[in-house]
């Protein structure tokens, strides 16, 4: 039993090192370096103060919460019907093909990607000229550098990894469920209501926490596509690293996003145990 465990510790002590050299000593050397003001010697919690006294600090995590909860929301909506086709109407030998088609924006790079989506977007756009060519307004209509802009391009993003997640909770479903309920008598919506939706959760909260993470703590497409006309959370962390030099501000500032980061992980997971029971 001794030779196991030391066995097991052996072959962990790898990716054990790899945490503690690149994720828990980075994080502590944050935590400290927010404790401390710019301008002052000595420990404080001024920064953290400061969050909650300056206006704009918590209106860009309010903006980044509310821009998350829209685009996990939409993504939702939209890859659910897209992955039950995947999974139930195409046929078998073509599922791989289709699964290939829906990530390939994965494979488009992100900066890219949110640049085609201004182009998209903009004052001569190809959806503005659209609308004006059929006559549907007769001057532009600003899409670009808003939150709709934002939340398109996250949107066009997310769509697939729930897809790609919700999908695979389909596919190892068994047919057997939706048999035995329409035995019983179920209608084929109180099927899907009832045994189907709650059965492929796991599926659904597993992508919509991953779009939680990767939306509320992006930086690239608020940036490019909403511009600064609404900051985000993220945007206001860079803004003082770039133009004030205030690493301990923006050290607190980061923190305090990682911990609404974890309070979702902590509702996500205990969530799901819930469901699995």
């Amino acid at each position: 039993m001794r030779n196991a465990n030391t066995a097991g510790w052996l072959a962990a002590a790898p990716a054990l090192a790899f945490t503690l050299v690149f994720f828990i000593l980075p994080f502590a050397g944050m935590v400290l370096l927010s404790l401390t003001a710019k301008d002052a010697d000595g420990w404080t919690l001024a920064n953290y103060q400061q969050f909650f006294s300056n206006r704009s600090y918590w209106l860009g995590l309010k903006n980044s919460l509310e821009i998350t909860a829209i685009v996990t929301l939409v993504s939702i909506v939209l890859a659910y019907p897209f992955a039950w086709i995947l999974a139930h109407v195409v046929p078998e030998r073509w599922q791989r093909l289709a699964l290939l088609l829906a990530i390939l924006p994965f494979w488009t790079s992100y900066v890219v990607r949110s640049y085609s989506w201004l182009l998209v977007l903009a004052e001569k756009g190809v959806i503005n000229d659209l609308i004006q060519g059929l006559g549907l307004a007769d001057a532009p209509i600003q899409m670009a550098n808003t939150r709709f802009a934002t939340i398109t391009g996250f949107v066009h993003f997310f769509v697939m990894l729930l897809t790609l997640t919700i999908y695979a909770n389909l596919k190892q479903l068994s047919p057997n469920y939706a048999k035995a309920a329409a035995d019983l008598g179920a209608s084929p919506f109180r099927t899907f209501w009832h045994v189907i939706l709650p059965l492929t959760l796991p599926g659904i909260m597993v992508g919509a926490f991953l779009t939680f993470v990767l939306a509320i703590g992006d930086y690239i497409t608020p940036q490019i596509l909403g511009g600064n006309n609404e900051l985000v959370l993220p945007q206001v962390i860079m803004m003082q690293i770039g133009r004030r030099g205030d690493f301990p501000l923006s050290s607190a500032l980061a923190i305090i996003l990682m911990l609404v980061i974890t309070l979702a992980y902590v509702a996500c997971a205990r969530w799901l145990k819930l469901e699995r029971v």
